[in-house]
């Protein structure tokens, strides 16, 4: 857990991750296979939060058990995106 997220989630984070979501379908964009559900409820720093803080270009909406798989991506890379192929 990070240390952000133990004080507690603040307004402006809960409007980004909403915005994050919707633009991405609310469907998971790093579908790791035989993890994905396919239905994003988090969303995911592609670059890791202590580089691109909270710009939208480096968040991407996940489920959670990618997400949690995915982990750190500091500490591990991220699986390739994948391009929206239908709107």
């Amino acid at each position: 857990m990070s240390k952000s997220w133990s004080r507690g989630s603040t307004r402006a984070w809960r409007t980004l991750r909403a915005r994050v979501l919707y633009r991405d379908g609310y469907s998971c964009r790093l579908r790791i296979a035989g993890v994905c559900v396919g239905v994003a409820t988090h969303v995911h720093h592609t670059l890791g939060r202590e580089v691109t803080g909270d710009d939208p270009a480096h968040l991407v909406a996940a489920c959670a058990p990618c997400n949690l798989a995915t982990g750190d991506p500091s500490k591990t890379p991220d699986p390739p995106p994948r391009p929206r192929t239908r709107w």
